[in-house]
């Protein structure tokens, strides 16, 4: 199952404004980035009638895995895992996530990796 399109954070503009606004939570892998949302500068306006939701983005760097098959599979999984925790949730107001992995993040498993993320969105209160 691949996230739906409307759950994909894209621009660098929605980054940008994560990078100055959001709250951070640190764990030794990765860091998520949270903030509610500004709809205003995303690059395609959503329509009204979608519910709010959780859109998120994951930034993998090169120093990760020089190879980008490796990381395009770990933001997949990422994906994929958020997607079916966040599948049946509802927020009241839109709410966007970043998650930035470290390059220490290699010497974990995947399935370690999904429970750090589980607990970062826990700290975050975007889970019970």
């Amino acid at each position: 199952m691949v996230l739906p399109k409307h759950m994909r954070l894209k621009g660098h503009r929605c980054f940008d404004f994560i990078y100055k606004e959001g709250s951070r939570f640190y764990s030794s892998s990765m860091i998520l980035r949270v903030t509610n949302a500004n709809t205003r500068i995303q690059t395609k306006v959503t329509s009204s009638k979608i519910r709010p939701s959780m859109k998120c983005a994951i930034s993998i760097s090169n120093k990760v895995s020089k190879k980008s098959v490796i990381r395009n599979k770990l933001r997949r999984l990422f994906h994929h895992h958020l997607s079916h925790r966040f599948s049946n949730m509802k927020f009241d107001n839109e709410i966007w996530a970043f998650i930035s992995l470290k390059p220490s993040c290699m010497q974990n498993s995947t399935v370690s990796l999904l429970k750090e993320c589980d607990k970062l969105f826990l700290k975050a209160g975007l889970t019970k």
